[in-house]
């Protein structure tokens, strides 16, 4: 998580008391993704992963990549959807539905990894989103993350 960053993030202005294990602000345990929306329209993110997040080799465990990657594309996704006038309200408008990840290279387990998002394409049904984990200039892991609209049923 980036203590350094200006404002409340995407997921402390819409989902403050979400619990989701990487992205809930208000999960103790979890990695708590702070994501804010870039000047050149993508989402980003900066993350510092601990410890335990080891993948017994010394470099960031594929689990966790993973959830980094789906629980950062949640964050264009809100976006894009708030511009589709879908304002968020504490619940999802889309829910994950697939996520393609693609590992590349290792990425480390002491340094922090950036993490960047961009919708690829949106409609009332569905949403894709790229998004990347970076560290030293180069792409260490991507996704394709697929979200299908939701509704709460009664």
């Amino acid at each position: 998580m980036d203590d350094a960053s200006p404002g409340p993030s995407i997921q402390e202005r819409y989902f403050a008391e979400l619990t989701c294990f990487g992205c809930g602000p208000s999960n103790a345990k979890g990695l708590r993704i702070r994501s804010y929306p870039a000047a050149d329209g993508s989402v980003r993110a900066t993350f510092l992963p601990w410890p335990e997040h080891d993948n017994g080799l010394g470099y960031l465990n594929g689990g966790i990549i993973a959830t980094l990657l789906d629980c950062h594309s949640a964050a264009a996704m809100v976006v894009a959807a708030e511009q589709r006038g879908l304002v968020p309200n504490g619940t999802l408008h889309y829910v994950t539905a697939g996520l393609d990840v693609r590992y590349r290279r290792p990425a480390p387990l002491h340094e922090p990894v950036e993490l960047r998002a961009r919708t690829a394409s949106a409609d009332d049904a569905e949403m894709l989103v790229d998004v990347e984990l970076w560290w030293q200039d180069k792409v260490r892991a991507s996704a394709e993350a697929t979200w299908k609209r939701w509704r709460p049923r009664p």
